[in-house]
């Protein structure tokens, strides 16, 4: 009932929010990515996009497709593997951000282990920054984690805003240095968020550094300050600072695959899990488990 090439461009439009970014993801034209839509929409006999000149929205319906795209998009890729007969071995080294440690991502791969159970995957959890110095240095096939919106590299998995976050009850004294909550260099939201105070001529000071996640999370669910976060991965127990606290803009963040630049016998799993990434971005960013 549903081409899988028009469920695939489905989930490239909904994680991106962008028949742009769908279309440059996917290698196609915007026309191509715009008629997927259409055709499916009409098969669905639903609206799965609202969408003017300036956004795009999913509807209700569209949500609800998200969860039915994905598996059966799963179920294609099994069955294809299963009556080829390709069977992936080796070793396959992967590298993911510390923003991904609250998300559904341990389901992805779970399920990549499940279908090529003779790949031996290994996993390093570390700031972006560093992911992407590791994977320069040929110590990894595959990373996904964030870039700087200058940077060109990458297979874009989803489109976001920063936002700083912090605990509900925190109260920010305007007259005072801004307490910061943030990654050790080379971490790209530090990055981002001293730069965008710097831009605004804001004073700063450092209330907590930690490489994970999960010690920044405690630090401002203590009420030491306040972090850059992005805002599909908001933490349970945070919330978005208020704008009237007059923090300034942290712009915007893309979460992108990366593979490594030589050829190396672990593509073809870099690949598989790869697509795998791709087809079940969404639960990464909606909802942790």
């Amino acid at each position: 009932m549903y081409d899988p090439s028009q469920l695939r461009t489905f989930l490239a439009v909904a994680q991106t929010l962008s028949f742009t970014q769908a279309a440059r993801r996917l290698g196609l034209r915007q026309s191509t990515v715009s008629q997927h839509v259409r055709r499916l929409e009409d098969t669905a006999g639903r609206q799965l996009f609202s969408r003017d000149t300036h956004s795009v929205e999913l509807t209700e319906d569209g949500e609800a497709m998200l969860g039915f795209a994905r598996r059966i998009l799963e179920a294609h890729e099994q069955a294809a593997a299963f009556f080829t007969g390709t069977r992936l071995r080796g070793r396959l080294r992967f590298g993911a951000s510390e923003d991904f440690v609250l998300t559904r991502l341990t389901e992805i791969l779970e399920g990549f282990r499940h279908d090529h159970p003779e790949v031996d995957l290994e996993l390093t959890v570390e700031l972006s920054g560093t992911l992407h110095e590791q994977l320069a240095d040929g110590k990894l096939d595959l990373v996904l984690a964030k870039r700087r919106p200058e940077d060109p590299r990458g297979e874009l998995v989803w489109h976001d805003r920063l936002v700083w976050i912090g605990a509900e009850r925190l109260r920010l004294d305007p007259e005072r240095p801004v307490p910061l909550i943030v990654y050790p260099p080379p971490g790209i939201t530090r990055a981002l968020a001293l730069e965008a105070l710097e831009r605004q001529g804001r004073a700063w000071r450092i209330a907590c550094t930690s490489g994970s996640l999960n010690g920044l999370i405690a630090a401002a669910r203590a009420g030491l300050g306040v972090m850059a976060h992005s805002r599909g991965l908001v933490p349970p127990g945070l919330v978005r600072v208020p704008d009237r606290v007059g923090l300034p803009e942290l712009g915007e963040v893309d979460f992108v695959l990366v593979h490594a630049k030589r050829h190396t016998a672990a593509k073809s799993a870099a690949d598989a899990l790869a697509s795998s990434i791709l087809a079940g971005g969404n639960r990464l960013y909606r909802g942790a488990p």
